[in-house]
């Protein structure tokens, strides 16, 4: 599949032929009052049918089959019904985001083309370009071959990255770039969160494994006792000078050794209460006594220990600004819509695809909660 420089832009393959036509069957049954476009052939064949018309321009049946199984891929990249009735439930779950988001969609195109924004020829040139090199076309015809596995002439890719370069503007113009946060907002944001911005304590550890071997009639204790004595022989020979990530890349039974018996950064909470007190009463560079566990007999030096650490309203300053800024664009993002909603005229072809509209939005509403830290 190529790679595109705008997200969501990539069509479905071949793979999700099966799903479409199962949602087209289930669309069909709800779509009998769609207007049809009718083709200009001599024959006068029903190429299309029109769900609804924004300020002129058309959604079509197919258009929306295609964005419902993008949103169920989406959902789950391995979706196969097993009924009709669990396809009609996932759509009925996505039909309603859909709708909007393609109507939405369209809206800033309109509003982008209204502005005077386009995507110039050099522009365009220069994507492809980047596409040839992102996907490795290092011919022409590898890169057309390309399109065509896509189901996509040249011209239904310039098509889709205007649509794209339009909605991206638009978004940025219009109201990303008039946001701005301000130092009582960063303020604000950090005294409410200031948890989220510490770093939890962290140890790195190394261990030193002698297994015991497992038995279905218990411990045998002749095994346990010679592993033990071995443990106890090894800490002998770390007391003695030998290095410890040496001697555990030589004897220890643990996955570990293969890193000189390494474990870590870990956070405190992976360990269990019993390991963090002997831990606890160590210095970096102490080892434990040889302890008992499930496995076995180990022996755990301590590397390094970190504590709790907060960072500063200004260390964090840029990532707050950027959690500030994102909540309240997101919010304008939906007031201005709203207002390109208000000013258009949306003609409903289908009484179902409507309903679902109007879910859509009543659902945005809901979820449009207003950010509680700027």
């Amino acid at each position: 599949m190529l790679n595109y420089l705008f997200a969501g832009i990539c069509p479905m393959k071949s793979c999700a032929l099966t799903l479409a036509l199962v949602v087209a069957t289930v669309l069909t049954a709800t779509a009998q009052t769609a207007a049809p476009v009718v083709a200009p052939s001599s024959k006068g064949e029903i190429l299309e049918q029109i769900l609804v018309k924004v300020n002129g321009d058309i959604i079509t049946k197919s258009e929306l089959e295609q964005r419902q199984i993008g949103a169920l891929r989406q959902r789950d990249p391995n979706f196969r019904p097993g009924s009709d009735a669990e396809l009609q439930k996932a759509l009925v779950e996505v039909t309603p985001e859909v709708i909007v988001n393609a109507i939405d969609e369209l809206l800033l195109v309109q509003r982008g083309r209204e502005l005077g924004y386009a995507l110039g020829n050099e522009q365009f040139r220069g994507i492809v370009e980047n596409i040839k090199k992102e996907n490795k076309l290092d011919t022409e015809e590898k890169f057309l071959a390309a399109l065509q596995t896509e189901n996509l002439t040249l011209e239904d890719l310039r098509k889709q990255l205007e649509r794209q370069m339009l909605v991206s503007r638009v978004q940025q113009v219009e109201v990303a770039g008039k946001v701005a946060v301000t130092d009582d907002e960063v303020k604000k944001f950090y005294e409410t969160s200031k948890e989220s911005f510490s770093t939890q304590p962290q140890l790195t550890l190394r261990e030193i494994l002698v297994a015991v071997p497992a038995s279905d009639k218990g411990i045998n204790v002749a095994e346990d006792d010679a592993a033990k004595a071995k443990a106890e022989g090894l800490r002998k020979r770390l007391e003695g000078g030998e290095p410890f990530a040496r001697l555990a890349s030589e004897v220890s039974d643990s996955g570990s050794k293969a890193n000189g018996g390494l474990i870590g950064p870990i956070a405190r909470t992976d360990l269990s209460t019993e390991l963090l007190t002997e831990i606890d009463a160590l210095k970096p560079g102490d080892m434990t006594r040889v302890l008992r566990t499930a496995r076995g007999y180990q022996i755990v030096k301590l590397e390094t220990a970190t504590a709790t650490k907060v960072r500063t309203m200004e260390e964090a300053r840029a990532e707050i600004a950027d959690k500030v800024a994102g909540e309240k664009q997101r919010g304008q993002m939906i007031q201005y819509l709203q207002q390109l909603r208000a000013q258009a005229i949306i003609d409903w072809r289908n009484d179902e695809v409507k309903r679902a509209y109007d879910v859509g939005v009543k659902q945005q509403q809901q979820s449009d909660v207003k950010p509680s830290n700027p």
